[in-house]
């Protein structure tokens, strides 16, 4: 396909169009908000996902060149050439530029309940940052092409057009699976969750996962979703909070912060946070008043 659409966006930058229409009596799922292509070198350029309102919007970000920073749920990307960002505001995220470095980039930000629904559903099988197929990032760009020249000047032509990225971004990562190794892939999908639980006091990204399985990230995660029901990331750390539970029950002089690191949380605090969020009680409270076999029971349930 080449890079047409991509140069020639690259030879409009700097420019950023915001998508500003009037509104029908039916609002649209999906509704793009702005896009443009740009290169920022200022720290002063940095995004926290926590501050830019109450309505949900994504934004889809392709590095053209040099790096930008993301921090996404306490862990740190490095947003080098050819990765793409997705992220959903409002979020705990934070994106930027540090001193001395400069990134490239095109985006479309979108708004709309399927809009958002979609991306989550992506975001929970390939996480924040997504490696996308050159013919992938051309469909993209030239989808965000159209927008910065003055296409989509009603709302359902806009719309279609950042519908028609959604597409294209959820057709590369559940698309066409890849070519099977030849190995069973139930055998497969069992050997890697023996692996989760052997392995909780690990990272276990789903990259590291899907090497271990020998498929590409994209094709492990559907396959992972079929066999288990969940994403690969959900099924973790569910896997996490029953060990941690168990161990909680088990050694009542093992202090908690060492619990949380044999659970695979750096974090004692944020393990805290996450057994709450979880399980209704704190570790310590769950220890005192022996509720293991009701949240082992609702951990059964979740998954």
């Amino acid at each position: 396909m080449g890079n047409i659409a991509l140069e020639s966006l690259a030879a409009l930058a700097p420019v950023m169009r915001i998508v500003s229409l009037p509104r029908g009596r039916h609002r649209l799922h999906t509704m793009p908000t702005s896009a443009g292509y740009e290169t920022r070198s200022n720290p002063s350029y940095s995004w926290d996902g926590r501050q830019r309102g109450k309505t949900p919007f994504t934004v889809l970000q392709h590095t053209v060149s040099g790096e930008g920073n993301l921090l996404y749920e306490r862990r740190r990307y490095r947003l080098k050439p050819g990765s793409t960002m997705l992220v959903i505001v409002p979020h705990h995220h934070r994106y930027w530029v540090e001193e001395g470095d400069h990134w490239e980039f095109f985006w479309i930000s979108m708004s709309g309940q399927e809009a958002v629904r979609i991306h989550r559903t992506i975001q929970a099988t390939t996480g924040p940052v997504l490696r996308l197929s050159p013919d992938t990032i051309e469909h993209i760009a030239r989808c965000c092409l159209r927008l910065v020249s003055g296409e989509g000047k009603t709302p359902g032509a806009a719309s279609a057009i950042a519908y028609e990225a959604v597409g294209a971004l959820y057709d590369d990562v559940f698309g066409s699976p890849s070519a099977s190794t030849g190995a069973d892939e139930g055998t497969v999908i069992r050997s890697v969750v023996e692996y989760i639980r052997a392995n909780l006091d690990k990272p276990l990204t789903v990259p590291e996962l899907a090497a271990e399985s020998g498929f590409s990230r994209a094709h492990f995660s559907r396959m992972f979703a079929a066999s288990e029901g969940l994403p690969p990331a959900t099924f973790v750390l569910l896997e996490r909070m029953r060990h941690a539970s168990r161990l909680l029950s088990s050694h009542a002089l093992l202090p908690v912060k060492e619990i949380a690191s044999l659970a695979g949380f750096e974090d004692p605090n944020y393990f805290a946070k996450v057994f709450r969020r979880h399980f209704g009680t704190s570790p310590t409270e769950f220890r005192t008043t022996g509720m293991y076999s009701t949240l082992e029971a609702k951990a059964d349930v979740a998954s």
